[in-house]
């Protein structure tokens, strides 16, 4: 069979695995997908993430795609991957795209969402998905905060240091604090995400919530670039990709 390029849509609970990408110890996501793949392709298989979440990150739809040369077709495919793959990553879609599409950089924009339990107790139900942060926020701050960091700029206060990336200039369309129930979520969309950037971001806008520094020093910390000027990094496990766009 000629080569063909599949798309894969990914739900994973992130918790008790080193991220998306392959490491040399511990169970990722892509290295589980690809060995099940590696099972129909009869061979490895090299599989394509469209954003390497970090150990504890989940995602409702992750977009991954490969190159695989088998025949079976893309429900047969979506059917047998899931009766390999352990119970916390499901694929949700498969299907055939054209020859050359690679799930990272066809990706136009991405949306990522963080949830925050801001009550005195959280529930159980939520402690795996949602930060605690038990004190009462100052929602307003941190509305106005956030919406100073739509448009395009320079994000490296807001980047893992030691980052290597061509640039640290980003742009976001969407950054909005949303109030659903017992969780307070963070909802951000943009053209591309530096390492830790939303985490940075949300521990950020969460001091601000705090009143341990004023929603006006956002638009600083993005003159200024530093890392250490900005807030801590939001624990891994309140983060979420929601989904693609091509």
């Amino acid at each position: 069979m000629p080569p063909r390029t599949l798309k894969l849509t990914l739900a994973y609970d992130g918790t008790r695995f080193v991220g998306w990408q392959r490491q040399a110890e511990g169970e990722s996501v892509q290295g589980l997908v690809e060995d099940a793949l590696s099972r129909l392709e009869g061979g490895p298989v090299t599989v394509h993430g469209a954003g390497r979440t970090d150990a504890g990150v989940h995602a409702l739809a992750q977009v991954a795609s490969a190159v695989v040369t088998f025949a079976h077709g893309a429900a047969t495919v979506q059917r047998a991957l899931n009766g390999v793959l352990p119970p916390d990553i499901r694929v949700v879609a498969a299907e055939d795209v054209f020859a050359g599409f690679h799930a990272r950089f066809a990706a136009r924009s991405k949306c990522y969402r963080y949830q925050i339990a801001n009550t005195p107790v959280a529930s159980p139900f939520t402690r795996a998905y949602a930060w605690h942060v038990p004190e009462p926020l100052d929602r307003g701050a941190m509305r106005e905060a956030a919406a100073a960091l739509v448009g395009t700029h320079d994000f490296a206060a807001f980047r893992s240091a030691g980052t290597d990336v061509h640039t640290t200039i980003r742009t976001l369309t969407r950054s909005e604090w949303l109030d659903r129930g017992a969780l307070l979520v963070y909802e951000v969309e943009g053209d591309g995400f530096l390492r830790h950037m939303v985490r940075a971001i949300v521990g950020t806008l969460v001091e601000v919530g705090r009143g341990w520094r004023p929603a006006a020093h956002v638009p600083a910390l993005l003159e200024q670039g530093t890392r250490s000027a900005a807030g801590v990094t939001a624990a891994a496990h309140g983060l979420l990709l929601v989904r693609v766009e091509y």
